[in-house]
């Protein structure tokens, strides 16, 4: 199994390794074009620094140099992002260049020229994709739920998935949550995981708990774990830390809201992967409850959809898939994913999946933006 992982990851950093030297290259040719630079020696270090910039952050985030190392991390995200848009804009800039050279183009207009153009379409796609990432806004859903509440006739949630709090994400946007939230004026708060990106040791050095535990409603703050938490291996660690700042993490349990609805909550999909018990069947959960009252799920990937319809869910939220973060990624989760983004009715379930607020990897969407979910619900019941 360890030399499979080895060869695997072999081959991917092979891969890795050559689009970022297609990458160097083309930059290379503009650059030596524009400027009439003859030695690449410089040029060939620096793009190498930058495109192990991630690996190298890693390697080097436990040791005194940690604040260069969380820089490094920083750059060598964007660089996935230069690097996916690359994939698609150089090769057709290739191309063109290929097709004026051989027309008689000079080299002013085949290189120059397209280089530019090439360079100028990359930069509006970082800027543009870095606003939607840091610029949260408020997406609303309206929901019936024919079941009684007790005397509760209308309930509002505010729902916030994949904050992946880290080096990257930090108090800065935690501070948009807040806002966002303070505007929604919730009943009631739910987290449907990965609030960590993996690590936990910048979340509790940077005491994003101070600020994360401002987050208030009158029913109570829930969470559940995402794949994230499991990747980063202090799930007890996580579950206290959000004990200390009064959000409750639902590990396949429930709890009775105002003896009205039940928010129920499921361990993630990955916690059989990662030395786990797995976690039980939506219908096992919710077998001691009372069924007549509302049932609400987190649920971080949106996996169980039908089975949360057939088992009598009547609220599902979940997160997860980022609406694939950077297009066209969504085209791979929209394949994945039953509902990989927005609403889906599907029998008595209303499921709600978010794009999440925060990110993965590069701090940029394209095609996405960073949401804070608002629910408003109406028990209709007799």
């Amino acid at each position: 199994m360890k030399l499979r992982f080895i060869a695997i990851f072999f081959c991917v950093l092979l891969v890795y390794s050559g689009i970022s030297f297609y990458i160097g290259w083309n930059g290379w040719l503009f650059l030596s074009a524009l400027f009439n630079w003859e030695n690449a020696g410089w040029y060939a270090l620096t793009t190498a620094i930058i495109a192990y910039a991630y690996i190298i952050g890693r390697a080097a985030y436990r040791t005194p140099l940690r604040p260069v190392a969380e820089l490094f991390k920083l750059i060598g995200s964007y660089w996935f992002a230069v690097l996916e848009y690359a994939v698609l804009i150089l090769p057709a800039a290739n191309l063109l260049s290929f097709l004026l050279k051989t027309a008689g183009a000079g080299t002013s207009i085949y290189v120059v020229g397209v280089g530019s153009i090439a360079i100028l379409l990359m930069a509006v796609l970082l800027v543009r994709g870095s606003w939607n990432a840091w610029s949260p806004i408020i997406r609303t859903y309206r929901v019936q739920v024919p079941k009684p509440a007790g005397q509760m006739r209308k309930l509002r949630i505010a729902m916030a998935s994949d904050l992946h709090l880290g080096t990257i994400v930090g108090n800065k946007h935690l501070e948009r949550l807040l806002s966002k939230v303070e505007q929604i004026k919730p009943d009631l708060i739910l987290l449907p995981g990965d609030i960590l990106d993996d690590d936990i040791e910048p979340f509790l050095r940077k005491n994003m708990s101070a600020v994360l535990g401002r987050l208030k409603a009158p029913l109570g703050v829930y969470a559940v774990t995402g794949n994230h938490e499991y990747i980063g291996g202090k799930v007890p660690e996580f579950i206290a830390a959000m004990d200390a700042i009064g959000i409750r993490v639902l590990m396949d349990e429930t709890a009775l809201i105002a003896d009205s609805f039940y928010v129920i909550g499921r361990k993630d999909k990955a916690s059989a992967g990662f030395g786990g018990n797995g976690r039980m069947p939506i219908r096992d959960l919710i077998a001691p409850l009372d069924q007549s009252r509302p049932l609400i799920l987190l649920d971080h990937q949106p996996s169980d959809i039908a089975k949360a319809a057939e088992s009598g869910i009547d609220i599902s939220v979940s997160g997860h898939t980022h609406r694939g973060q950077m297009m066209p990624n969504h085209l791979i989760t929209r394949k994945l994913f039953e509902l990989d983004w927005g609403y889906l009715k599907k029998g008595p379930l209303h499921a709600i999946v978010s794009s999440g607020f925060g990110t993965w990897g590069p701090p940029v969407r394209i095609g996405s933006r960073s949401e804070v979910i608002q629910i408003e619900v109406d028990f209709v019941g007799a």
